[in-house]
């Protein structure tokens, strides 16, 4: 298989066998569509869900927020052969992997759900929230995905050696 990596404010689309796109999201969103009929999807991989006050004019990286993020993909589905009506969803990420800096993650997967519900795109799978990081791949071709959350490390193990005591007790030797 052939591995495609996208990062923020990316996007692929597919329509060949034999490849995966993946991508590691911690706040961010990543959105999976795919048209089962013609054997087509593509993923995206936003930061935020719009610019403060909605607009992008003016927006130096568009690419980054999701309002956009969500076109540019259809956009590029539909010029492959897609239909909007035949695409179905999967959605990962929003976590809150840092603790006491907002909730930039649950504003994306509210973002998400929400556009995906006014365009009336079926999401079949979604794994949205928590506080851990994901790593996604997505078939395209198939229409399949894996996620896999990546976990905290373990905290160090104790390393100090517990005191042995002599196996006489009373013993003391001097130097």
């Amino acid at each position: 298989m052939r591995r495609q990596t996208i990062v923020q404010g990316e996007h692929a689309v597919i329509a060949e066998p034999d490849v995966v796109v993946t991508t590691i999201l911690g706040s961010c969103v990543a959105v999976c569509l795919h048209d089962p009929q013609r054997r087509i999807g593509g993923m995206n991989h936003f930061l935020l869900p719009q610019p403060a006050g909605g607009s992008l004019q003016g927006v130096l990286d568009p690419q980054r927020y999701g309002i956009h993020a969500m076109e540019v993909l259809i956009n590029a589905l539909m010029a492959r052969g897609a239909e909007r009506s035949r695409l179905k969803a999967h959605c990962y990420g929003g976590a809150q992997v840092v603790a006491g800096l907002g909730d930039i993650g649950a504003e994306n997967c509210a973002f998400a759900r929400h556009f995906l519900a006014t365009e009336h795109i079926t999401v079949v799978h979604e794994d949205l929230g928590g506080r851990n990081a994901r790593r996604v791949e997505f078939m395209p071709f198939l229409g399949r995905s894996r996620c896999l959350t990546v976990r905290e490390p373990a905290p160090p193990a104790n390393t100090r050696l517990p005191l042995r005591l002599p196996e006489r007790a009373g013993e003391l030797e001097l130097f």
